[in-house]
């Protein structure tokens, strides 16, 4: 019953037997059900094979010069061709909030 119903569980088998008049626990049923077995899921390496084109990564971190100034640096990478972009400003209010980094052929969207 449960290879001719993949979708059924212990519970609703047990239900359907106890209708057609068989007495069995319903642990009896989940014992001697057949285990279904799927294709493996894919992993974080075949995720990233197939969507490198659309991943970067990003990171925004504060550089001191030799000034004791601070520099905002934001550094993105493609990670399919591994190219680097770096935007650095002086003051973080020098862009205010439509801040957006000079992409140098890096698409993103």
């Amino acid at each position: 019953m449960s290879v001719d119903n993949p979708l059924w569980g212990a519970p609703r088998i047990h239900g359907e037997l106890l209708k057609l008049g068989f007495e069995v626990a319903q642990s009896s049923v989940a014992k001697y059900m057949v285990k279904r077995r799927g294709p493996p899921s894919p992993g974080w390496r075949t995720f990233l094979r197939n969507h490198a084109p659309d991943l970067v990564a990003m990171d925004l971190f504060i550089a001191p010069t030799i000034g004791f100034d601070l520099l905002y640096v934001l550094v993105i990478v493609q990670l399919e061709r591994r190219k680097t972009c770096l935007d650095q400003r002086h003051t973080p209010s020098d862009c205010g909030m439509d801040c957006m980094p000079d992409h140098r052929g890096i698409p993103l969207g």
